[in-house]
Order: structure tokens, then sequence, then C-alpha cells
């Protein structure tokens, strides 16, 4: 019963979103796989960006959590998921373009988020490549040093690692140019930022992106049509009021994130009273949503 309830919420959350994201943003995406030959040319710079972005997002964390102080704990997940595009830690790669500069690649950091192709697949590479087992060593270096940015670079590109210890080769003259960097919409990737906090939501495994056309028409699930068998007393409005609720948290400034966290706290207490009715609901509504599939497909 926890399962449908869990369901419930995700269903709801992103379908209020999606009303917001163009049909363009939900369509598949090409794949784009790693320039591996690129990465002698830019480690060094990956690795000294690596450094940095560690040291701000420790010292936030202790920022936020004040009186209390960072556990040695915090420190080795912000390092684990540094080098990691599907968390929220290694948001610093997607504001990166590898650019030709002579001989060389600089990595040059734009204002916005761009669309990850492969430039943003071989920095994320890179930055693994860099790090490899070196997570719980650099979080306790930070954690019980408390180094400044420059020793903490020093320590994590020439100690831990060789990855500065040598200046890189000259980039060759027939090297094929990366993609050009293109901003992300902004309201893609909010979307993204929202998607990706619900990994890992118990009963939202493996959620996927739909098109605004079909998660509008999962709308009609828990209709007056499938509550012939309910008690008279259901609610039959009870969706629309859970959307209702949810619309009225967007309604703040807060950012994306904050409501949707927000919005699902304050409908948990509806949803226990509401759980046992909207079970066959839910299994109606599903098997709707099968057969409208299946005659798709035919």
């Amino acid at each position: 019963m926890a399962n449908i309830k869990q369901i419930l919420v995700v269903l709801v959350t992103v379908l209020l979103v999606s009303t917001c994201v163009p049909v363009s943003l939900c369509a598949k995406k090409p794949v784009f796989g790693a320039r591996k030959e690129d990465i002698p040319y830019i480690k060094c710079q990956v690795c000294e960006k690596v450094a940095k972005e560690l040291y701000q997002l420790v010292e936030k964390k202790k920022a936020e959590i004040l009186p209390k102080k960072i556990s040695e704990y915090q420190i080795i997940e912000m390092a684990e998921n540094i080098c990691n595009l599907k968390k929220e830690e290694a948001d610093w790669i997607m504001k990166i373009d590898i650019v030709e500069q002579g001989d060389k690649l600089e990595l040059v950091e734009q204002e916005a988020e761009g669309q990850c192709n492969s430039e943003c697949k071989t920095i994320e590479r890179s930055c693994q490549e860099v790090m490899g087992n070196s997570d719980t060593d650099i979080a306790e270096y930070i954690f019980s040093l408390k180094p400044s940015i420059d020793l903490l670079v020093n320590y994590l590109c020439k100690d831990l690692t060789d990855a500065c210890r040598k200046k890189p080769p000259p980039v060759p003259k027939g090297r094929i140019p990366g993609e050009p960097f293109v901003p992300k919409p902004s309201k893609e990737a909010e979307m993204e930022k929202i998607l990706r906090s619900m990994e890992g939501m118990p009963g939202a495994p493996n959620m996927q992106m739909y098109s605004r056309e079909d998660l509008m028409n999962m709308k009609n699930f828990g209709n007056e049509e499938a509550d012939d068998d309910e008690d008279e007393d259901d609610d039959p409005h009870f969706p629309s009021k859970l959307a209702k609720v949810l619309r009225e948290k967007e309604s703040k400034k807060d950012d994306w994130k904050e409501k949707i966290t927000k919005g699902i706290k304050t409908t948990g207490e509806t949803l226990k009273g509401h759980a046992n009715r909207f079970s066959s609901r839910m299994q109606q509504w599903w098997k709707r949503i099968k057969a409208s599939h299946t005659n798709e497909n035919s």
C-alpha cells in the first residue's frame, strides 16, 4: 500500500511539472560517448577544477549545517559524487566547454549549463580517471587538515595523483573539433534536477520521461467512471484536490526542488487516508493505460 502512495506522488508531481515543459524537451536525445583520446590534453585542468569544486562544496556544506560540524562521511560522499553526472555535485561539468587554442585544449567555464554531448562525457570520464579510488584519501585530507584551495589542488593533482606532474602533450593538428557549446533551456535544466532528486525514491524506480501529451492523458486516472464499485462517501475529486494543493505550493518563490519536497510532505497525511480507496482506482487506470498503448501499437 505504501508503494501505491509513493507512485501517486511521483505521477502527480511529474504531471504538474510537465505542463510547463515543451514536448520537444521530452523527446529522446542522441547518446554521446566520451572522446578518450582528448583526456590527456585536459586531465590536469580537470583535476584542478575538481579540487576547487570539492573545496567549495565542503565550505558550502559547512555554512549550511552550522553550528554543527561537517563529518568525514559527508565529505567522502561529495568526493564520490563529484564525477557522476547523475549527481548534483557534478553540475559543474555541465558548464564547461572544451575549446581548442592552438596546440592546447582549454576548459572554458560558461554562465549556464549546456547540453551534455561528447565533451561533457569526456570531462566526466577524465574526472573519474583523476579521482579513481582516491575519494576516501582526499576526504580524509580535507577533514583532518582543512587545507586551502591551493594546497588541496597540489595534493590531489601532484601528490595523490599524477594528473599535473608533467605538461600535457600538444594537440595533433588533425584533431576533429568537438561540438559547439549549446546552452540548455532553463525549464529543461529544472526538470532534470527534479527527476534526479527523485532517483532512489521508493516506488519510483527507473522512472522515464514521457511526452507532454502522454502525461496530460494520465490526468484521467481515478475518474468517476472507474468508481462504480466504491462507497458513496468516497471523494471522486481526490486527484484534482491533490493537484490543487501541489499547484498552490508551486506559487511560492522557492526553488523547484524545495517546492516539490514541500508538496510531497504536505500531501503525505492526505494520502494516508485515501490509500485504500485509491488502490482500486490505480489498478483500473493502469489497465486503461496499457489498453490504450496496445491499441496504438497495433
